[in-house]
């Protein structure tokens, strides 16, 4: 008897409504970095009138602390064909509604004065384009997402296809 293939059939499976559609991490920008830099320069002031070594060494220190609180705090979105991540919050694809990307002006208005106050927003001043993602849920009181994004076409098309 000649063997079935049943997995060839199935037209989705766990791998694959798993399989990333798009991911990108919101890593801050290199001038980020440089106030950083600043910032813990600041401990070579404080402590030099105690020695040179404990001002150099706070300083080294600080920029470590900042350092890894800047890389813990950067979120990830992640859109698969079942979910949407973005930051800490993750949804179902079925509700996600209209999806638009915002640049410029249009986007520190999306920011600002445009903005809902029950939006989740996963924003980073470094960043300026933002992707405007609709909630459908209807038991959500969120009307919207709004995220920053450096590549807010690319995450635009990831979200409009199913």
């Amino acid at each position: 008897m000649p063997e079935s293939s049943s997995a060839a059939s199935v037209p989705s499976t766990p791998a694959a409504e798993a399989a990333v559609i798009y991911r990108e991490k919101l890593w801050p920008n290199a001038w980020i970095w440089i106030i950083a830099a600043g910032v813990s320069g600041a401990g070579i002031l404080v402590f030099a009138p105690i020695s040179a070594a404990a001002g150099y060494t706070a300083a080294v220190v600080l920029f470590a602390i900042i350092a890894v609180l800047l890389v813990l705090s950067t979120p990830t979105i992640v859109v698969t064909r079942k979910t949407l991540t973005v930051g800490r919050a993750t949804i179902e694809r079925r509700f996600v509604g209209a999806v638009q990307p915002f640049r410029g002006g249009e986007a520190t208005a999306e920011r600002g004065t445009r903005l809902n106050g029950l939006a989740y927003l996963c924003i980073r001043g470094w960043i300026d384009p933002v992707v405007k993602v609709e909630i459908t849920d209807p038991s959500d009181p969120t009307p919207y997402w709004l995220t920053s994004t450096r590549r807010p076409d690319e995450l635009t098309a990831a979200l409009s296809r199913h």
